[in-house]
């Protein structure tokens, strides 16, 4: 079956960094509308879809609205935009992209991302070097009044991209974690019917901090959670097989453990069996450094068994993350058959 590839588009190619996620919200509260019997955004602005069920099985569905990206922190006198950094940036990645401000009155104003630094033309032994991120500016090609009219401290821009198919996979920007976010709505879609409530949370924040999924579980206490993110696929040169902790095309990722959270033994072994049974490609990860929303909501209410799916993903926190679309499949078909009958699930350890 194809993807739904107008939806994946407008979910990766919709702005929305931490904190500013409306447009981001706009999407997931239409889709979720169809797919839930009742949708509501929490204080922090995740939104939450839920399907009644069972109020003894109870999971919570958690991927991330928000992008890495960047706060306007001053306009000067040539209207030129300085930034404050959201999330985990490489500067390295920066240099010479392109970049769309989304203004407080919702415009789209495309600019150049440059650093402070010479043309090569011009440098000097011992110049060049990998900038820092405070050293970068917006040119907006715009008159410094205009620009002064237009934009704000607190204005937000991030990155300038399309999503594009390559070969068998897609590359664009914000993967992480719009094609989570992607994955929770096509595996409600794919539903055959359920016994167990499922809340399907769209969340905020996640990227400085896992700080919406916190709040959300605590306010649903699930008995349960899944979140799906991104991992790393290092498949690529430069990297042992040892040190490959995913790769492209091989399937969903289980998740063993991060830095944040380890996954529940039986609820990796509930999905494993899944997996096997119904044919689904799928590989286990590990992954050293990093985490997600499970590790926000894993310790809430005395503990809740976690689990995070992982879709593999090369370049992650670049403009040009890459995803397989068998992969994405796999993950869809995995959660849905999941939740199918997760009611069914014996966690106690």
């Amino acid at each position: 079956m194809a993807l739904n590839e107008a939806l994946f588009k407008r979910l990766i190619e919709t702005p929305g960094v931490p904190g500013r996620e409306d447009k981001q919200r706009e999407i997931a509260r239409e889709e979720l509308n169809d797919l839930t019997d009742e949708v509501r955004t929490d204080s922090l602005g995740s939104v939450i879809g839920t399907k009644r069920g069972s109020d003894d099985a109870r999971v919570m569905i958690a991927a991330h609205m928000d992008e890495i990206g960047f706060l306007v922190r001053h306009v000067d006198e040539k209207g030129f935009i300085r930034l404050q950094t959201l999330g985990g940036h490489d500067p390295a990645n920066m240099v010479s992209q392109r970049v769309i401000v989304t203004t407080a009155s919702g415009a789209s104003l495309r600019g150049a991302l440059q650093p402070v630094r010479k043309p090569p033309h011009l440098q000097q032994d011992g110049e060049r070097k990998v900038p820092k991120a405070e050293e970068f500016y917006v040119d907006l090609g715009m008159p410094a009044d205009e620009v002064k009219e237009t934009v704000r401290v607190g204005d937000y821009a991030t990155m300038d991209r399309t999503l594009e198919k390559v070969g068998a996979n897609y590359l664009g920007k914000a993967m992480d974690d719009r094609v989570g976010v992607f994955v929770m709505l096509e595996a409600l879609r794919a539903l055959r019917g359920h016994e167990a409530t499922i809340h399907a949370v769209a969340t905020s924040q996640e990227e400085v901090g896992l700080r919406g999924a916190e709040a959300s579980g605590s306010a649903l206490a699930p008995t349960v959670v899944v979140a799906l993110d991104v991992t790393l696929a290092m498949d690529v040169p430069g990297t042992e097989e040892e040190g490959r902790i995913s790769e492209l095309g091989k399937g969903v990722a289980i998740k063993l453990m991060d830095s944040y959270s380890i996954s529940h033994p039986r609820l990796v072994e509930h999905f494993r069996t899944i997996a096997e049974r119904e044919g689904i490609p799928h590989q286990t990860e590990i992954l050293p450094s990093g985490g997600t929303d499970a590790g926000g909501v894993q310790r809430l209410h005395g503990g809740i068994p976690a689990i995070t799916l992982s879709i593999p993903c090369r370049y992650v926190h670049t403009p040009n993350e890459m995803v397989s679309e068998s992969d994405v499949q796999a993950a869809i078909e995995l959660l849905a058959r999941y939740l199918e009958e997760a009611h069914t699930g014996d966690y106690a350890l």
